[in-house]
């Protein structure tokens, strides 16, 4: 079973995705350390990040804090790492 390990950034999301790739890109663009959750690989974290999200959308981005985002755009994933002084 997949499981969110405090104190990271947790990233689920898939290949295919098109938000998926831009957020994977902006974490990676801004060195920002996360876990990253493919959905393809492991089909069982869909009902991880559905039980977070209550949502069936990707990509879920589930923060330090236990906060997460749902398909965010790369200006409210920025604020949030604002917020929690990751960048």
């Amino acid at each position: 079973m997949t499981s969110i390990t405090p104190d990271t950034i947790t990233m689920f999301g898939a290949e295919w995705c098109g938000d998926c790739r831009r957020t994977k890109k902006q974490l990676d663009e801004l060195g920002v350390e996360y876990t990253y959750i493919d959905l393809e690989a492991t089909p069982d974290a869909a009902d991880v990040a559905k039980d977070i999200s209550g949502r069936m959308n990707i990509p879920v981005v589930v923060y330090p804090d236990a906060s997460h985002h749902v398909e965010p755009s790369n200006d409210d994933v920025a604020a949030k790492l604002r917020e929690l002084s990751l960048i």
